[in-house]
């Protein structure tokens, strides 16, 4: 399998150099890195200061003048002489810490750009709350957690690097994982005169009403999972009315309880419902984070985890008791990989994420509608219901989500305009289905990776990272050099004709 995907992956990546047309191998590794000189442990500390800038609470009206401070991280131990290349993460939804700490490419290259490395802390996530502990308590104070208000934040924090003397004229390259990849994409394009060029990795710009099929997402998760192993999704698919049957008496939910060790009895319904989401959302993230080496980004997991998590279900069992065991000793691979947990805690996946920042920004823009039929997919059936969507948000944060407002913000049905970026994609990452999966421009381009999970091209290069990721950096970095080349060329224009205009008046 492993040799099948190789093979693959190094077609896909000749034809994509034959289809541009100019990038050889041989020209890549002009500007490459050898990989024996990279940081290939996949470092997990990074040197860096906390810095913080005071930014407007909202940038689009007249009306508030309220202000809060902004974190972001800093290293210019690599910037080098006049105008550096500034390389800019676009913070998203959580600490911004645990993103510098996970996207090692950043910092394996800029000691080859001699670029500043800086990661923007996304409003309303980490310390960067513009209303402090008030910010989630009512709508008044949370009602400017939005990506357009993120993305002027970024703005200001480029333009106030700026005001140094050695970065007036420093080209800014834009980067992002998953939704930091759609601001990232989204920064270039509202603001081409601020950003030069984006790496967009795995960002689902298109995951939105009448764009995408709702059913694409739960699907790749389900091909991720047979791929490890045939059985797999038929038994997870099983163990629904497993969880059903086995949950319909309080003796039952003991049973299943004590067996699982949930640190919070299943006591109803409820917990019962809380109990499948839970393991839903456990399926999703293994998919996510599927890297070929041991991980700590949503939880601490071993190298391919759903082939280990699929070990435990590949054989028929007798009985949804049966069934059940099975299943909890293959969630174990997830929930408790370190065999450190006293008991599980069902309430959150991946509780190192600000769910609840993203929960009011999915029930205002950011709606990506998502179902399941149970056929074609490994998960309970549920349809994609607006209505029913809309009525939980209005009950959680009083607010009616906007399905066309990103849309009509970025543009879905036609990105012809845009320019410089580049759309990175795995084919093991759920979140292709919403994808750029074809060149949008001469310059906007998309890169598929068969090997790749989610943005696993953005994190620290590692041996056992496969040929398409290894591939997809080394034309990366091609790009970026053209892009800061690009920039270069364009200042000395303008100064110039700035000079020229200058001489008629002397």
């Amino acid at each position: 399998m492993k040799i099948q995907r190789n093979l693959t992956s190094a077609i896909v990546i000749l034809l994509f150099q034959w289809v541009i047309g100019i990038y050889s191998f041989g020209k890549f590794g002009e500007i490459a890195l050898d990989q024996s000189q990279m940081s290939i442990n996949s470092k997990t500390d990074y040197n860096y200061v906390i810095k913080k800038i005071s930014v407007p609470v909202d940038h689009f009206s007249f009306s508030l003048n309220d202000t809060f401070e902004m974190r972001y991280l800093m290293n210019d131990s690599y910037a080098q002489g006049i105008n550096p290349p500034i390389f800019f993460y676009t913070g998203n939804e959580g600490a911004i810490e645990l993103f510098a700490k996970n996207t090692g490419f950043i910092w394996d290259n800029a000691p080859q750009f001699g670029a500043l490395i800086i990661f923007a802390e996304h409003r309303y996530y980490g310390e960067s709350l513009p209303y402090g502990n008030e910010s989630y308590t009512n709508m008044k104070n949370l009602g400017y957690l939005t990506s357009q208000q993120a993305l002027a934040d970024y703005v200001d924090l480029i333009e106030y690097l700026k005001l140094h003397p050695k970065m007036k004229n420093s080209p800014v390259i834009a980067f992002g994982g998953s939704y930091g990849g759609m601001l990232s994409a989204w920064f270039r394009m509202k603001y081409p005169h601020i950003v030069q060029g984006a790496i967009a990795a795995s960002a689902p710009i298109l995951q939105f009403t009448d764009i995408t099929d709702c059913h694409a997402f739960s699907r790749i998760v389900t091909t991720d999972f047979k791929m490890a192993h045939s059985k797999c999704p038929e038994l997870i698919r099983k163990s629904w009315n497993a969880i059903n049957n086995l949950t319909l008496h309080d003796a039952d939910k003991k049973w299943l309880s004590s067996l699982w060790k949930l640190c919070k009895p299943l006591n109803n319904t409820s917990d019962v419902k809380q109990f499948k989401d839970w393991l839903s959302n456990v399926y999703i993230n293994l998919a996510m984070v599927d890297y070929p080496y041991e991980s700590n980004f949503l939880a601490p997991l071993p190298p391919y985890p759903i082939y280990e998590f699929c070990k435990y279900l590949s054989n028929d069992t007798k009985s949804d008791k049966e069934l059940l065991l099975a299943l909890n000793r293959a969630v174990h691979v997830y929930a408790n990989y370190t065999g450190q947990t006293t008991c599980i805690e069902t309430e959150d996946a991946a509780p190192d994420l600000g769910t609840s920042g993203w929960n009011y920004q999915a029930c205002t823009e950011m709606v990506m509608p998502m179902c399941n039929d149970g056929i074609n997919d490994m998960f309970e059936p549920q349809e994609w219901n607006f209505s029913e969507y809309a009525s939980e948000c209005q009950k959680l944060y009083n607010v009616r989500p906007n399905p066309n407002i990103i849309c009509q913000t970025y543009g879905c049905s036609d990105l012809s305009t845009a320019t410089n970026i580049i759309f990175s994609n795995g084919l093991l990452d759920p979140w292709s289905s919403g994808g750029v999966l074809q060149n949008l421009s001469s310059s906007a381009i998309a890169v598929i990776i068969p090997e790749g999970a989610h943005h696993l091209d953005l994190r620290g290069a590692n041996r056992a990272d496969p040929f398409s990721v290894i591939q997809a950096r080394n034309f990366y970095r091609y790009t970026i050099t053209k892009w800061i080349k690009q920039f270069s060329q364009l200042k000395r224009r303008v100064i110039a004709n700035n000079t020229s205009a200058r001489n008629l008046f002397v």
